[in-house]
């Protein structure tokens, strides 16, 4: 079953990536997420936002003051909907824009879609509270980013991109 993903709010030209491509790699991420927890993902909306909202939704759900990157919201079926995971993912596409320049070598887009492979992973049931626990969620999501040039999403993330995250991998 594949996993339904609704992208909503504003996608800015300067992200360089489409709501398809976005859409895309969040369905290969769900899909990678739900084979790592042998539990289908039957819905996830991708939520784009910018930091005021990111600060509004972080406080509410997190009960955290100020912006952040993503924001995971897991749900349980309706009655009468499959079993299996829903949620939202709160993404803050300011701080991908702020975060992705910082990183040599790596472009928005990218920034951009960690974030939705982090969250993904978020709603398997990953934590990153301890060092470990991080280190293990950011190696699993640097490769399923690798796996976003070969799996049909025409090239998002570039050769020098698949260098920047392999030495990103190897410092985990």
């Amino acid at each position: 079953m594949k996993c339904k993903v609704t992208i909503d709010g504003a996608l800015p030209r300067t992200m360089g990536i489409t709501r398809a491509e976005l859409r895309s790699a969040a369905e290969l991420f769900a899909s990678k997420s739900s084979a790592r927890v042998c539990k289908p993902f039957c819905a996830v909306t991708v939520i784009l936002h910018g930091d005021a909202d990111s600060s509004e939704v972080h406080l509410a759900i997190n009960g955290v003051a100020g912006p952040t990157d993503v924001i995971t919201q897991r749900y349980d079926p309706m009655p009468g909907e499959s079993p299996g995971v829903y949620g939202e993912l709160y993404v803050n596409v300011d701080q991908a824009a702020r975060a992705a320049p910082r990183r040599r070598g790596w472009s928005v887009a990218k920034e951009l879609l960690l974030y939705v492979a982090h969250g993904m992973d978020h709603l398997s049931g990953a934590d990153d509270l301890t060092p470990d626990e991080y280190g293990q969620m950011r190696r699993r999501e640097l490769r399923w980013l690798g796996c976003c040039r070969h799996g049909g999403n025409n090239g998002i993330i570039t050769a020098k991109e698949e260098h920047v995250t392999r030495r990103m991998q190897d410092d985990n």
